[in-house]
């Protein structure tokens, strides 16, 4: 089949992922449900359809056959940008596809709140973006970088594996580099930066130590640091911070966080009653109180901060939910199934019902 006119038409659909795997038929998710095309894929046929990615991305196939896994982005003009991971499964090549758009998301017609576009505001520190794989996390912190080129003269570097959105320069230079393709890894790439003359750093993913204590640092130089965590909740997402450093470290570390951390925005999309899925945000903003109980190791008392703090622009996750199923956007169950706490969440709930 040619692969590029398939492309064309689930993106025409507001498709969000594409699924090759032997042992099923071509498969594209809309909307959170999984729609298929022609008949079952055979071995062979995965193989086709990976060696035309490879090809349509002008991207060497041999480093994929040789480690059995790899990460690369491609654009298909006048279409969009395709994020791609290929691997191996029961000896036989799949591949997943992210369909991301080649127009910048608009944080309006996204749900995003204006309390997490304004964070593009800070000139230094830390704000971090977290949450599960698919929550959004790269489309919120693309608002915040086009937010931050529309508004100030800056050098952003932005370091991703592999990229996905692409900035054009506006009033920033916008420095894209993509890992593996332009620099060997996150860390290398990341102390590389602090060389460029760096005003805004965008890193990815923190995905370990190395690249946690030097983000950390960089952020603790004056510049703006960006970048996320596959954490759910801004108490959990500080002790995934701290926990990472062996415990001889660790309260120096609380010490540096409670000083460079300015924001935790966590985030997940839930399936809404007209289909399409909304966002839920937990908006964690340091404050004083929120910055001693980092220093004193007191993190778990962080939630009760942020429940009474919304007129500082705070929310809770459970909160959140609980909004949007008095708007009528998401069901009772959806705010029950994706609550942190569900005990508490269900009395919410059924005093809502109570009341109404």
């Amino acid at each position: 089949m040619d692969f590029n006119l398939f492309l064309e038409r689930i993106t025409g659909q507001k498709a969000s992922e594409v699924f090759i795997v032997a042992g099923r038929a071509l498969s594209y998710s809309v909307n959170k449900r999984i729609l298929t095309e022609g008949g079952r894929l055979m071995p062979g046929d995965t193989e086709s359809l990976i060696r035309q990615l490879y090809a349509m991305a002008g991207r060497d196939i041999q480093p994929y056959l040789q480690s059995h896994d790899d990460d690369f982005s491609f654009s298909i003009s006048n279409l969009g940008r395709f994020r791609v991971n290929t691997f191996m499964q029961r000896g036989t090549m799949a591949a997943v596809l992210r369909v991301v758009a080649f127009r910048l998301p608009d944080p309006t017609e996204l749900g995003i709140p204006e309390t997490v576009v304004d964070l593009s505001s800070m000139t230094k520190g830390l704000v971090l973006v977290t949450g599960p794989a698919g929550s959004g996390k790269s489309t919120t912190l693309a608002c915040l970088i086009d937010r931050i080129n529309q508004s100030r003269e800056a050098h952003i570097i932005t370091l991703e594996d592999p990229l996905e959105y692409l900035h054009q320069h506006k009033k920033s230079i916008v420095t894209q580099r993509e890992v593996p393709l332009d620099t060997a890894s996150y860390g290398m790439g990341l102390r590389a930066a602090l060389r460029e003359a760096p005003n805004v750093i965008l890193l990815g993913e923190m995905r370990d130590y190395d690249t946690i204590a030097t983000a950390m640092s960089a952020a603790e130089t004056g510049l703006l640091v960006l970048s996320t965590l596959h954490t759910l909740g801004a108490a959990n997402t500080v002790d995934r911070i701290i926990d990472v450093f062996p415990p001889n470290q660790q309260q120096q570390v609380r010490v540096q966080l409670s000083m460079v951390l300015n924001a935790v925005v966590c985030q997940q999309l839930i399936p809404s009653e007209k289909g399409l899925p909304v966002p839920a945000f937990e908006i964690m903003i340091c404050n004083n109180a929120i910055r001693t109980m980092i220093r004193d190791a007191k993190v778990h008392q962080i939630d009760s901060v942020i429940y009474s703090s919304s007129d500082q622009g705070m929310i809770g996750m459970d909160k959140s939910l609980l909004n949007l199923f008095s708007a009528g956007v998401i069901s009772r169950e959806n705010a029950l199934l994706y609550s942190l706490n569900q005990e508490s969440m269900r009395r919410s709930l059924d005093n809502l019902s109570k009341n109404s």
